[in-house]
């Protein structure tokens, strides 16, 4: 067996290169994995690697809004926080894709109940709740169910506060939105 100067045989990873920016992977043997295409990133995908386009990739993402202070009691009515999308994203199912928080806790019994709008029509077929004395959705006694997880790039995104708990006495409404870039 002759070596071609490297630390592998020439039946080994210099044999498999034909174009450049090829590389080498390894499944049962050394093979070649061609360049990927202009856009495209390198990936991983049943633990071999793979080129995908970038845009495919599932970046997580994060949104926070605050819609309201944090001292006032929170009163019904729509659009009490309103912002437009700074990119467009596919929520995560139920919790996992949004969620809300409060500062204050309301004290009697009942929920806050919160709707999501966009471009005027809302998310949720069912919509976000916070139980009473809780101070966040996740695990709520009603599980947020969303209707339409993609969300449009500089689409206006309304908040609707349904109900508050009898004692009406909830603050700092926070929203969470959570999935990945579309």
């Amino acid at each position: 067996m002759s070596f071609d100067g490297d630390l592998y045989p020439e039946a080994g990873a210099s044999v498999v290169m034909t174009t450049k920016g090829d590389m080498v992977d390894y499944n049962t043997a050394r093979q070649r994995l061609a360049i990927g295409s202009t856009g495209q990133v390198l990936t991983v995908a049943s633990a071999l690697p793979t080129w995908a386009n970038a845009g495919t990739i599932g970046t997580a993402v994060a949104l926070e809004v605050a819609c309201s202070d944090e001292s006032t009691a929170l009163t019904t009515g729509t659009a009490k926080s309103t912002f437009r999308m700074p990119f467009a994203m596919t929520l995560t199912a139920g919790e996992g894709g949004v969620r809300a928080s409060l500062t204050g806790a309301g004290s009697t019994s009942g929920t806050t109940t919160i709707d999501i709008n966009e471009g005027g029509s809302t998310i949720l077929s069912t919509k976000c709740t916070i139980d009473y004395g809780s101070l966040t959705s996740v695990g709520a006694s009603t599980a947020v169910v969303i209707s339409d997880t993609a969300l449009a790039d500089n689409a206006e995104i309304t908040i609707d506060i349904d109900a508050v708990t009898g004692g009406a006495d909830e603050t700092g409404l926070k929203i969470q939105l959570i999935g990945t870039l579309a």
